[in-house]
């Protein structure tokens, strides 16, 4: 007789857990310091900044494309970890106030808003029609409304779902994804374009949308892994999300760590074969001195290591080895965004500053504090979901 599985873990979080209070703690610390450093350095501020802007948005904006394929495809194997992807998401129109600083900073990090920059330069002339301070601020709007919608209803159906056991929201769930989705690809896109390609305005590159998606993409699945290792060392979840669910996060990784490199690997080769002045100067710019170090760390730790370590099936079920892998990555993965933004400011060479750690601490703390605020509020498993049993139940043949 077959027995149909259960859950023994409380769904509840934690009601005693100090996390939440300690991570908004350390960002309120962290952007009052940040804060001090805009007074001493205004140029360096804004860029630091950014980079920890993006870091963060990337990994929210990952996870609400995670959920709204989850629904399209009616998928079981990811239904026990939706709700971390879901509490990411929700928190989207609340995470907006943090692009607030990007704007105000405009002058410092984008050459184009200069009007002056503008009527000498007969390139930046031409891309003036998109490429000018209303416009930009427009489409920040824009952006986040998309987003903090799709975040915020997604939850909220799910949630209801959880509390009248009706399957039909289901179908409600798929036709807020089916749109969603071409909106999602299409603001994520002009999004990268507007927070980082254009810090060099004369370069160019039609697949820098889709780099952006691909190195935030892989990022996420370390955040995932990462996270749900924390939260079982507290005794969270424990026996609900398995060892087979793991493995299948580390099989996304992986999968994610090859389609980065084809992405990454692809622009670059697109660009050197056509060896346009305009666009090879970007890389050029990346390849002197020590940013060099960085390219060539990229090459070993955000490709080379994960894919040769993944590859192997045990290793997706090690999580000593997965915890490893998910934390380099993750370094690595500030370090491109720093590597992309920072040769503005910085032509020759790496240049360190105590900014680049307090805003990422300060926006880090505040991104995970929001995260475990709205994790805590419902339950941390979607329990009515009708794909539940099969989640539950799922197992190899070994």
């Amino acid at each position: 007789m077959s027995h149909k599985p259960t859950i023994t873990d409380s769904l509840q979080f934690p009601a005693d857990s100090k996390v939440p209070r300690a991570l908004f703690g350390v960002g309120a610390v962290g952007l009052i310091a940040s804060l001090v450093g805009y007074f001493l350095d205004a140029d360096q501020f804004f860029f630091s900044y950014l980079v920890s802007f993006v870091f963060f948005t990337g990994i929210a904006l990952a996870a609400l494309l995670m959920v709204m394929l989850h629904h399209i495809t009616r998928s079981s194997w990811g239904v026990l970890v939706r709700r971390i992807s879901e509490s990411f998401t929700a928190n989207l129109w609340i995470w907006a106030i943090f692009v607030v600083p990007v704007i105000l900073g405009i002058h410092n990090l984008y050459h184009w808003s200069h009007e002056d920059a503008v009527m000498a330069d007969k390139i930046l002339k031409g891309k003036s029609a998109y490429l000018n301070t209303p416009f930009f601020i427009a489409r920040q709007f824009i952006y986040f409304a998309i987003w903090g919608y799709l975040g915020y209803k997604l939850h909220k159906v799910s949630v209801e779902m959880d509390k009248t056991n009706d399957w039909g929201l289901t179908s409600l769930l798929r036709k807020i994804s089916a749109p969603g989705i071409p909106l999602f690809a299409l603001s994520i896109a002009f999004a990268s374009f507007d927070w980082l390609m254009s810090l060099d305005p004369h370069w160019f590159s039609t697949m820098f949308g889709v780099y952006f998606f691909s190195i935030s993409f892989q990022a996420f699945w370390p955040i995932m892994i990462l996270l749900i290792f924390f939260m079982q060392s507290k005794g969270i979840l424990k026996n609900t999300i398995r060892q087979v669910h793991i493995y299948d996060l580390g099989a996304w990784f992986f999968a994610f760590t090859v389609f980065y490199a084809y992405i990454a690997f692809s622009q670059f080769l697109l660009i050197y074969y056509a060896n346009l002045p305009e666009e090879t100067l970007w890389y050029f710019h990346r390849l002197e001195g020590s940013w060099k170090y960085i390219a060539y760390g990229l090459l070993i730790f955000r490709f080379a290591l994960p894919f040769l370590v993944l590859l192997n099936r045990e290793a997706k079920k090690n999580r000593t080895i997965l915890g490893i892998v998910s934390a380099i990555v993750l370094i690595i993965h500030f370090a491109e965004i720093y590597w992309i933004a920072m040769p503005v400011l910085f032509k020759h060479g790496i240049h360190f500053s105590w900014m680049d750690i307090t805003t990422f601490l300060g926006l880090g703390g505040i991104f995970f504090g929001l995260f475990f605020n709205k994790f805590k509020q419902h339950d941390m498993v979607p329990k009515n979901d009708p794909k539940l049993e099969d989640c539950l139940s799922k197992s190899y043949h070994q």
